[in-house]
């Protein structure tokens, strides 16, 4: 029987939460509104996908699992922050911003990539999958949501407003700001499982590729959807006079772009020996995905 990572990604995150009765209780609550606020929980599922490909159980990949959604989580809410992208949407609700102010909001998100790496280097998670696996995890997600990886491609995305910046910018851009995540995402499974580099290196290429077939995706639906349907504002990189994949390739060009790395990331799964139906399944439908 399939399990549904959504749910069991949703028991633990609440559960790593601080108890709400305290004088932080503003901040808690900013934090669980933003973790709770829906979103596909792509990463974490990829985590759970990966670690029991390579032979590890839920419960033993639930603390990096839940350490990926609440670093996706602190990026989105600085993400809709004034100072950057300006959204006052964020999955069909307001931002984060909107609803406890900037000040809590930017504290809220350093307090989630904080708790991240706590519950990523606590005793309990040494005990559920080894000191040495709980090092790598944290010296691996810390690698790629750095200077050089998510927070260095919002830098670039930043710095390329109003600059009409070529494909080569705005590959690095993506792939440090989108893919960078996924791929760690990826790559946690395998390490909680105590996989071979092989599997690692495997579930990289994997997350690499649909990380950057899902931003082109999103370009392509940030013309082509509406409000409603993305639960975000729509057509807010044209309004930045942003470059995109569509603006520089065309859409059409764009489309088969995603078709191309999604056959990749499928050819990566191809060093598994055990059941990947699952993540073909999921690279397939991020591919062709409406929202």
């Amino acid at each position: 029987m399939k399990i549904d990572y959504i749910s069991v990604t949703e028991k633990f995150l609440y559960d790593f939460l601080p108890n709400k009765n305290c004088k932080e209780e503003k901040l808690i609550e900013s934090m669980k509104y933003s973790l709770a606020a829906g979103g596909k929980r792509v990463r974490p599922c990829l985590v759970f996908e990966f670690a029991q490909l390579c032979g590890e159980n839920a419960e033993k990949a639930a603390p990096f699992a839940c350490a990926v959604e609440m670093i996706h989580t602190y990026s989105l809410i600085h993400d809709d922050l004034p100072c950057m992208d300006d959204d006052d949407l964020r999955r069909g609700k307001p931002s984060n911003h909107i609803v406890y102010g900037e000040d809590i909001a930017l504290l809220a998100g350093d307090a989630l990539q904080t708790l991240a790496f706590e519950i990523m280097s606590s005793d309990t998670t040494a005990e559920l999958i080894g000191d040495k696996a709980s090092r790598k995890g944290v010296n691996t997600l810390s690698k790629y949501i750095g200077a050089v990886g998510m927070v260095g491609g919002q830098v670039i995305d930043l710095m390329s407003e109003n600059t009409n910046a070529p494909i080569e910018v705005l590959r690095e851009m993506d792939y440090k700001k989108t893919a960078c995540l996924i791929k760690a995402a990826c790559e946690l499974g395998c390490i909680c499982a105590d996989a071979e580099d092989k599997y690692i290196k495997a579930a990289s290429e994997y997350g690499e590729c649909i990380g950057i077939a899902f931003q082109i995706q999103d370009d392509i639906l940030d013309l082509t959807s509406s409000n409603e349907e993305l639960g975000k504002p729509v057509g807010s990189d044209l309004e930045n006079s942003k470059s995109t994949y569509v603006s520089l390739l065309g859409i059409e060009k764009c489309r088969e772009l995603v078709d191309e790395l999604t056959q990749k990331a499928l050819k990566s799964l191809e060093v598994f020996s055990g059941d990947v139906s699952s993540l073909s399944d999921f690279a397939r439908q991020l591919a062709c995905r409406k929202k």
